[in-house]
C-alpha cells in the first residue's frame, strides 16, 4: 500500500471533515474519494445535478 501524506490548511481540513461526516465515511475515505475523482458522487451533488438537468429539460420543452 502506498502511503500519502497531505498538508492541509485548517479550512480545507474542516471542509473535508464535514464532508466525511455528511457522507458517513472516515476522513481517510473522503480524501481517497476526492483523490480518485469520486467526490462528485455525493448525495448533495447528485441531487443538484438532477435538479439542474430537470430545469434544463423543462426549459428546452418550453422553448421547443
Amino acid at each position: 500500500m502506498t502511503r500519502v501524506t497531505l498538508e492541509l490548511d485548517k479550512q480545507l481540513y474542516l471542509t473535508l471533515l464535514k464532508a466525511a461526516h455528511a457522507n458517513r465515511v472516515s476522513l481517510e475515505e473522503e480524501c481517497c474519494r476526492r483523490l480518485e475523482g469520486r467526490a462528485w458522487r455525493s448525495r448533495y451533488l447528485q441531487a443538484l445535478v438532477a435538479e439542474l438537468r430537470a430545469d434544463d429539460e423543462q426549459r428546452r420543452a418550453s422553448s421547443g
